[in-house]
């Protein structure tokens, strides 16, 4: 869509208001709202100032001022607004230079595609992310000085078969027995067919929606792959509708990774291929139907798993979700089918264009743009210098021996952990400037101070059951 296409839109649904959205540095949609007849033909040019000093992992307050410049590409009629609204996502820039902002995630995304094609490599980088979260009825929570507390609830959770509900109707879905169960002990199959046909709506491309493997209304809805900028913009605009269709029937969504003690986590797998004018460049003749380039591709992937986990598993609770021995992929191998490796190459097609391979250990609490970055660059470093998986991994890693299990790589055991690895390990992705000195320094200095560090020094309530009477 072009700025002209855009303004007859607005004619023709009547729009009244216009919103204008961007991304922070963690990865939440941030907004302001100007009348319809201020969007001119000059603000897809020359943008409208904001003060970027407030914004997480921004700008000083000394050069606060910045330019968001929407992006006709990315408009639609938002359906959850009392009056007729157009939103678009709009690229940062610095007022004086002109210079797309390097902190800005989505110039990051924009960049690395850039960058892909600058190496000959490839000309497309597509990326298809399957993300789960949680549908709760309830959430009360809070962390002071004297107290710390959580408290969820959803009617279909387990904990609820002896609830008098008046009446109790007794569809509870029992801890991992979420998938795929029909209603009504599927209580959501509404509200995600809702998601997922305003999804439709608003232009999205979606496969299909279903319960997840935990109790409480966990669930997934996938969106058929798209070019790597492109995805991350419709990830963006998943979780807002997702959560404002929950907002409707007053329910709550959570994309954390580990809301739940004892039951699954909501993970990402996100699919990965690389294409050139029109062609598929995964598909060979090599394991699994996968060409040499693909599997320097993994090699990449798994050499620099540990440093992009920084972004991809970017809070402390991801690292509840990320623990040896349950559902959570944290053998840094590859296999066909073993889903229990990091790298999985889904067999479900013979196709040449359906080859890709499925990082496993991405989580919906990411965000998509530095997520969606950081995988590529690691690919394209594994394809440059020929990187060699080893060996794919096609036993079940449950049974084999301790001494053999031992040999097998682990993914990091927490964000700290990460945020060490990505310090050790980025001149990957600094390559074409695509991700510069200042975001690597601030991602890992923001998430140490403000999120690491800030969990660290807080008592934890199982501490009391632990250590209370000591």
């Amino acid at each position: 869509m072009k700025p002209q296409e855009v303004l007859a839109l607005c004619r023709e649904k009547d729009v009244k208001a216009v919103d204008l959205r961007f991304i922070d540095f963690p990865g939440l949609m941030q907004h302001f709202t100007i009348p319809v007849n201020k969007l001119t033909d000059d603000v897809f040019e020359e943008g409208l100032g904001f003060d970027g000093s407030s914004i997480r992992g921004w700008q000083a307050i000394n050069e606060s001022d910045m330019l968001v410049v929407p992006q006709p590409g990315t408009a639609f009629v938002d359906p959850f607004c009392d009056i007729p609204t157009l939103a678009m996502i709009c690229n940062i820039q610095d007022p004086i230079t002109r210079e797309d902002y390097s902190r800005d995630p989505r110039n990051v995304a924009r960049k690395a595609t850039a960058y892909l094609k600058s190496t000959g490599i490839a000309d497309t980088c597509y990326i298809g992310p399957e993300a789960e979260f949680f549908i709760f009825d309830d959430v009360r929570y809070d962390q002071n000085q004297h107290e710390g507390y959580f408290h969820i609830d959803s009617i279909e959770g387990e904990w609820n078969r002896g609830r008098d509900e008046g009446p109790n109707l007794g569809y509870k879905l029992r801890y991992k027995e979420g998938y795929f169960p029909v209603p009504p002990a599927d209580q959501l199959m509404n509200l995600r067919n809702e998601m997922m046909q305003t999804m439709i709506d608003c232009g999205l491309d979606v496969e299909a929606q279903h319960h997840e493997v935990g109790t409480a209304g966990q669930s997934e809805i996938d969106l058929r792959f798209n070019e790597l900028v492109k995805m991350a913009d419709s990830m963006m605009l998943y979780k807002y509708i997702i959560k404002n269709v929950a907002k409707r029937h007053n329910k709550t969504v959570t994309f954390m990774p580990k809301p739940l003690f004892g039951d699954n986590g909501s993970g990402m797998h996100t699919h990965i291929s690389l294409w050139k004018n029109n062609e598929p460049l995964y598909a060979g003749s090599g394991y699994a139907g996968l060409s040499d380039l693909a599997m320097y591709g993994i090699g990449g992937l798994l050499k620099h798993a540990p440093a992009i986990l920084a972004f991809s598993n970017p809070t402390t609770n991801s690292y509840k979700r990320l623990v040896p021995g349950y559902e959570a992929p944290v053998n840094l191998a590859y296999s066909q089918r073993n889903r229990s490796a990091s790298i999985r190459i889904p067999m479900y097609s013979a196709s040449p264009k359906a080859k890709r391979t499925e990082f496993r250990c991405p989580d919906p609490s990411c965000n998509p743009y530095l997520c969606f970055s950081a995988m590529l660059m690691a690919v394209i470093d594994g394809i440059q210098n020929k990187i060699n998986p080893g060996d794919p991994l096609d036993k079940d890693i449950y049974d084999l021996p301790p001494e053999e299990l031992a040999k097998v790589p682990k993914t990091p055991g927490s964000l700290d952990e990460a945020l060490r690895a990505l310090e050790k390990d980025h001149e990957f992705l600094l390559r074409g400037e695509v991700f510069t000195k200042d975001v690597i320094e601030t991602w890992i200095s923001y998430k140490l101070e403000k999120e690491f560090d800030a969990v660290r020094l807080r008592p934890h309530p199982y501490e009391f059951c632990l250590y209370f009477d000591i």
